[in-house]
């Protein structure tokens, strides 16, 4: 019972999002290149908000042993922000992957798009764009990525709107 009370805590539910954010790029790095995927730039914006999250979720876990209740709840409140950003993304993923089969992620090049070519120049490993973000590619149970990252994105938000409106003891 203490584990689970440490777990829901504001640092367990920092260190638990960090881990889960940095552990989903791995994967999706994995994933990338022992099935030869190809990642588009909406899986490439997912993959750079999670390592955001997972950089806030090392603040936020040091910021959460302080007796700051006002730290504590702003760390918590932006990664619900970042968290619900990544739902957004993700869920038009998946809207374009079932219903707009063959589409372009956008009509026009926009300023998010120029980040991740900017990007993948910079670390091609990491941030280089080169599929289609209305092809699904790979499923695991019957769900592509992207859907995944939606489960994941909303996931995190949850976690962090229970860090941000729960009223657990400072530095837990």
């Amino acid at each position: 019972m203490g584990l689970l009370r440490l777990l829901f805590a504001p640092r367990g539910l920092f260190a638990a999002t960090g881990i889960a954010a940095a552990g989903l790029v791995c994967g999706g790095l994995i994933l990338a290149h022992t099935l030869n995927l190809a990642a588009c730039p909406l899986c490439i914006l997912q993959r750079m908000l999670y390592l955001l999250l997972a950089l806030e979720a090392v603040a936020a876990w040091l910021l959460a042993g302080s007796r700051s209740m006002l730290a504590r709840r702003t760390a918590a409140f932006v990664m619900a922000a970042t968290a619900a950003t990544g739902v957004g993304i993700a869920a038009y993923q998946t809207w374009l992957q079932r219903f707009a089969k063959g589409a372009s992620c956008t009509a026009d090049q926009p300023w998010w798009e120029h980040l991740v070519n900017w990007a993948g120049a910079q670390w091609p490993l990491m941030f280089e764009a080169s599929g289609l973000c209305s092809e699904a590619g790979w499923k695991f149970l019957g769900l592509s990525i992207a859907e995944w990252s939606l489960i994941a994105f909303t996931s995190m938000t949850i976690a962090m709107l229970v860090a941000l409106l729960g009223k657990a003891t400072a530095g837990r």
